[in-house]
């Protein structure tokens, strides 16, 4: 599949509609209430144009949106976080998911950041540590977590991702936010 990467702005109302529209689509059937209708995914990717931010979308030869990434400096533009991440349900599974985020790397590290990190709700039971109380022993449920139904978690783990830690009952009794960082610059330490 042919596309390319390009910014997002607030003057390609088309393409903001497509996006939002995807961010919709994208999201409805594990995270439902994320952005349930387009006039909340319109929203969203009006925030993406903040100041400082990174928003940037997948393009097919048409011009057509195919995903978007969106990427936020917090610590002074040290550490950054991917927010949000979503390819049109049709078009998953076809690289455009990884080079959105390799992109987004590259930016990243471009702006002198040294650390990526998101968070991935499991608001459906889609992890061992959805439904549980997760605070007796909350970095042991951490460290034996199992994918049971397509959690986004392992495909950033395959994009060099490592769980960084995880927020009990962020969306309601049993329903966590896992977090994942990854170095993008280099650092002192090197």
């Amino acid at each position: 599949m042919n596309y390319q990467i390009s910014d997002l702005s607030v003057d390609q109302p088309d393409r903001n509609r497509q996006t939002a529209a995807i961010l919709v689509e994208g999201f409805s059937e594990h995270w439902p209430e994320s952005w349930p209708t387009m006039e909340s995914g319109l929203a969203e990717v009006q925030e993406s144009f903040g100041s400082g931010r990174i928003s940037r979308v997948a393009l097919n030869t048409e011009g057509h949106v195919l995903g978007w990434i969106g990427g936020m400096p917090t610590y002074d533009g040290r550490v950054w976080e991917l927010h949000p991440l979503v390819v049109k349900p049709s078009n998953q599974r076809r690289g455009i998911g990884r080079a959105l985020v390799a992109d987004l790397e590259t930016q990243v590290a471009e702006r002198g950041g040294l650390t990526l990190w998101l968070g991935s709700d499991d608001v459906d039971g889609s992890t061992t540590l959805a439904g549980v109380d997760l605070f007796p022993d909350l970095l042991g449920h951490l460290g034996r977590i199992r994918n049971l139904h397509g959690h986004p978690y392992e495909f950033y783990q395959k994009m060099g991702f490592s769980l960084s830690g995880v927020m009990p009952d962020a969306n309601g009794p049993g329903k966590p936010d896992i977090f994942l960082a990854k170095k993008i610059g280099g650092s002192a330490l090197d």
